[in-house]
């Protein structure tokens, strides 16, 4: 009777792992193909206001501010938004200011009470903003080319589309715990533009989005939201974005790379922030990522059940096949989506972390989950 519960088990979570793998996930590792790109003559092309929220991120800014300068685009400004900075990010920016001519600035020297510190600064930021077409980056964010703006815009700009979503990746560096953060970032573009990509999107970054000010003012800014440490990107797509309003930019040129966490203290406590975000999020979309952890976690447990308490080699052989099988087949989806993604196809890496997210995943989720207060700087 063991046998036969655990065979069943196994079996059941074996199936809902190949429907997300080949039939959801696929969707964007097997079945995506670009489009053409849009030729657009430059005097038709709408401004843009990108919309940087900073706190003490001199050393970042004063990499960022001229590399964005340099975009390919024929009028757009640059807004920081200086959240009570003291590491000398007034007197950079007071100088940037006679030197780069799309640079804005606004200055937060305090805080109101009973809203948080990231999306009073963005909405601030998107308030004095000249104009309507709005694109959201993080002060240690790079745009890998200069179309960036061109392409992370077009569906709001051609589509008329509410929000376009892109992806942001990280620098690669040295050691287990750049890999692991690859690993996670790549794990949860392909979940969000895998399920974007079936008019299903629950969430986005802020390190590469777009939408109108138009639509922000519309809605009241970030009206129920102003509570929540976090979720000025995903919360807010969760709560408005849909099939027909949502577009995702899929292109290597279209992505933006960050500097990743150095330490596992301030990896875990980015990750607690953003999985005490998730709870909030609509229970149909909990559940579209739950369920494929809960199968995630029943394949490999009720897999390794039946090789230790069964004495059929038959049954050795039906379980370790199909292991191998869920291993080439997750290899496959994760090199498919990072080609499509960064162009990039070397992913060696995901067999190792696909076995560490068992645990990490249950134990940051639930520590997050139960959180109750979190920061953001």
């Amino acid at each position: 009777m063991i046998i036969i519960g655990l065979g069943s088990v196994f079996l059941t979570a074996m199936v809902f792992q190949l429907i997300y793998l080949i039939f959801i996930y696929g969707r964007l590792a097997f079945f995506f193909r670009p489009a053409n790109k849009a030729i657009v003559v430059d005097l038709e092309m709408e401004p843009v206001t990108i919309i940087i929220a900073a706190r003490n991120e001199k050393e970042n800014l004063e990499k960022l501010i001229p590399l964005l300068e340099e975009q390919d685009y024929p009028s757009f400004e640059i807004m920081i938004v200086n959240d009570r900075s003291k590491d000398g990010t007034s007197e950079l920016l007071e100088n940037f200011m006679g030197r780069f001519r799309n640079l804005r600035t606004v200055t937060i020297t305090y805080l109101p009470r009973h809203v948080t510190a990231k999306k009073y600064a963005i909405t601030l930021g998107i308030k004095v903003a000249k104009n309507d077409v709005i694109l959201l980056t993080d002060a240690d964010c790079t745009p890998v080319s200069k179309n960036w703006i061109k392409l992370m815009t077009a569906p709001v700009r051609q589509q008329k589309k509410a929000f376009a979503i892109g992806y942001g990746a990280y620098r690669k560096l040295p050691g287990i715990l750049n890999k692991m953060i690859q690993f996670d970032t790549l794990f949860t573009a392909l979940q969000y533009m895998s399920f974007g990509l079936w008019k299903a999107p629950y969430m986005a970054v802020g390190r590469n989005l777009s939408y109108r000010k138009s639509f922000f003012m519309e809605k009241k800014a970030f009206n129920g939201l102003w509570h929540i440490e976090g979720g000025d990107d995903d919360l807010y797509i969760n709560k408005y974005a849909t099939g027909k309003n949502t577009s995702f930019v899929i292109d290597p040129e279209s992505i933006t790379v960050s500097e990743p966490k150095t330490t596992y203290q301030d990896y875990n406590k980015q990750k607690k922030r953003h999985y005490h975000a998730g709870k909030y999020y609509k229970t149909i979309d909990k559940l579209k990522i739950g369920l494929f952890a809960l199968s995630h976690l029943l394949f490999w447990l009720s897999g390794a059940a039946l090789i230790f308490f069964s004495q059929d080699w038959r049954i050795y052989v039906v379980v370790g096949i199909l292991m191998i099988f869920r291993i080439l087949l997750v290899y496959k989806v994760f090199r498919g989506a990072k080609e499509n993604l960064e162009g990039k196809n070397k992913v060696w890496w995901t067999i190792f972390f696909d076995f560490m997210y068992l645990g990490y995943f249950w134990f940051m989720g639930t520590k997050g989950y139960l959180s109750k207060e979190v920061k953001w700087k």
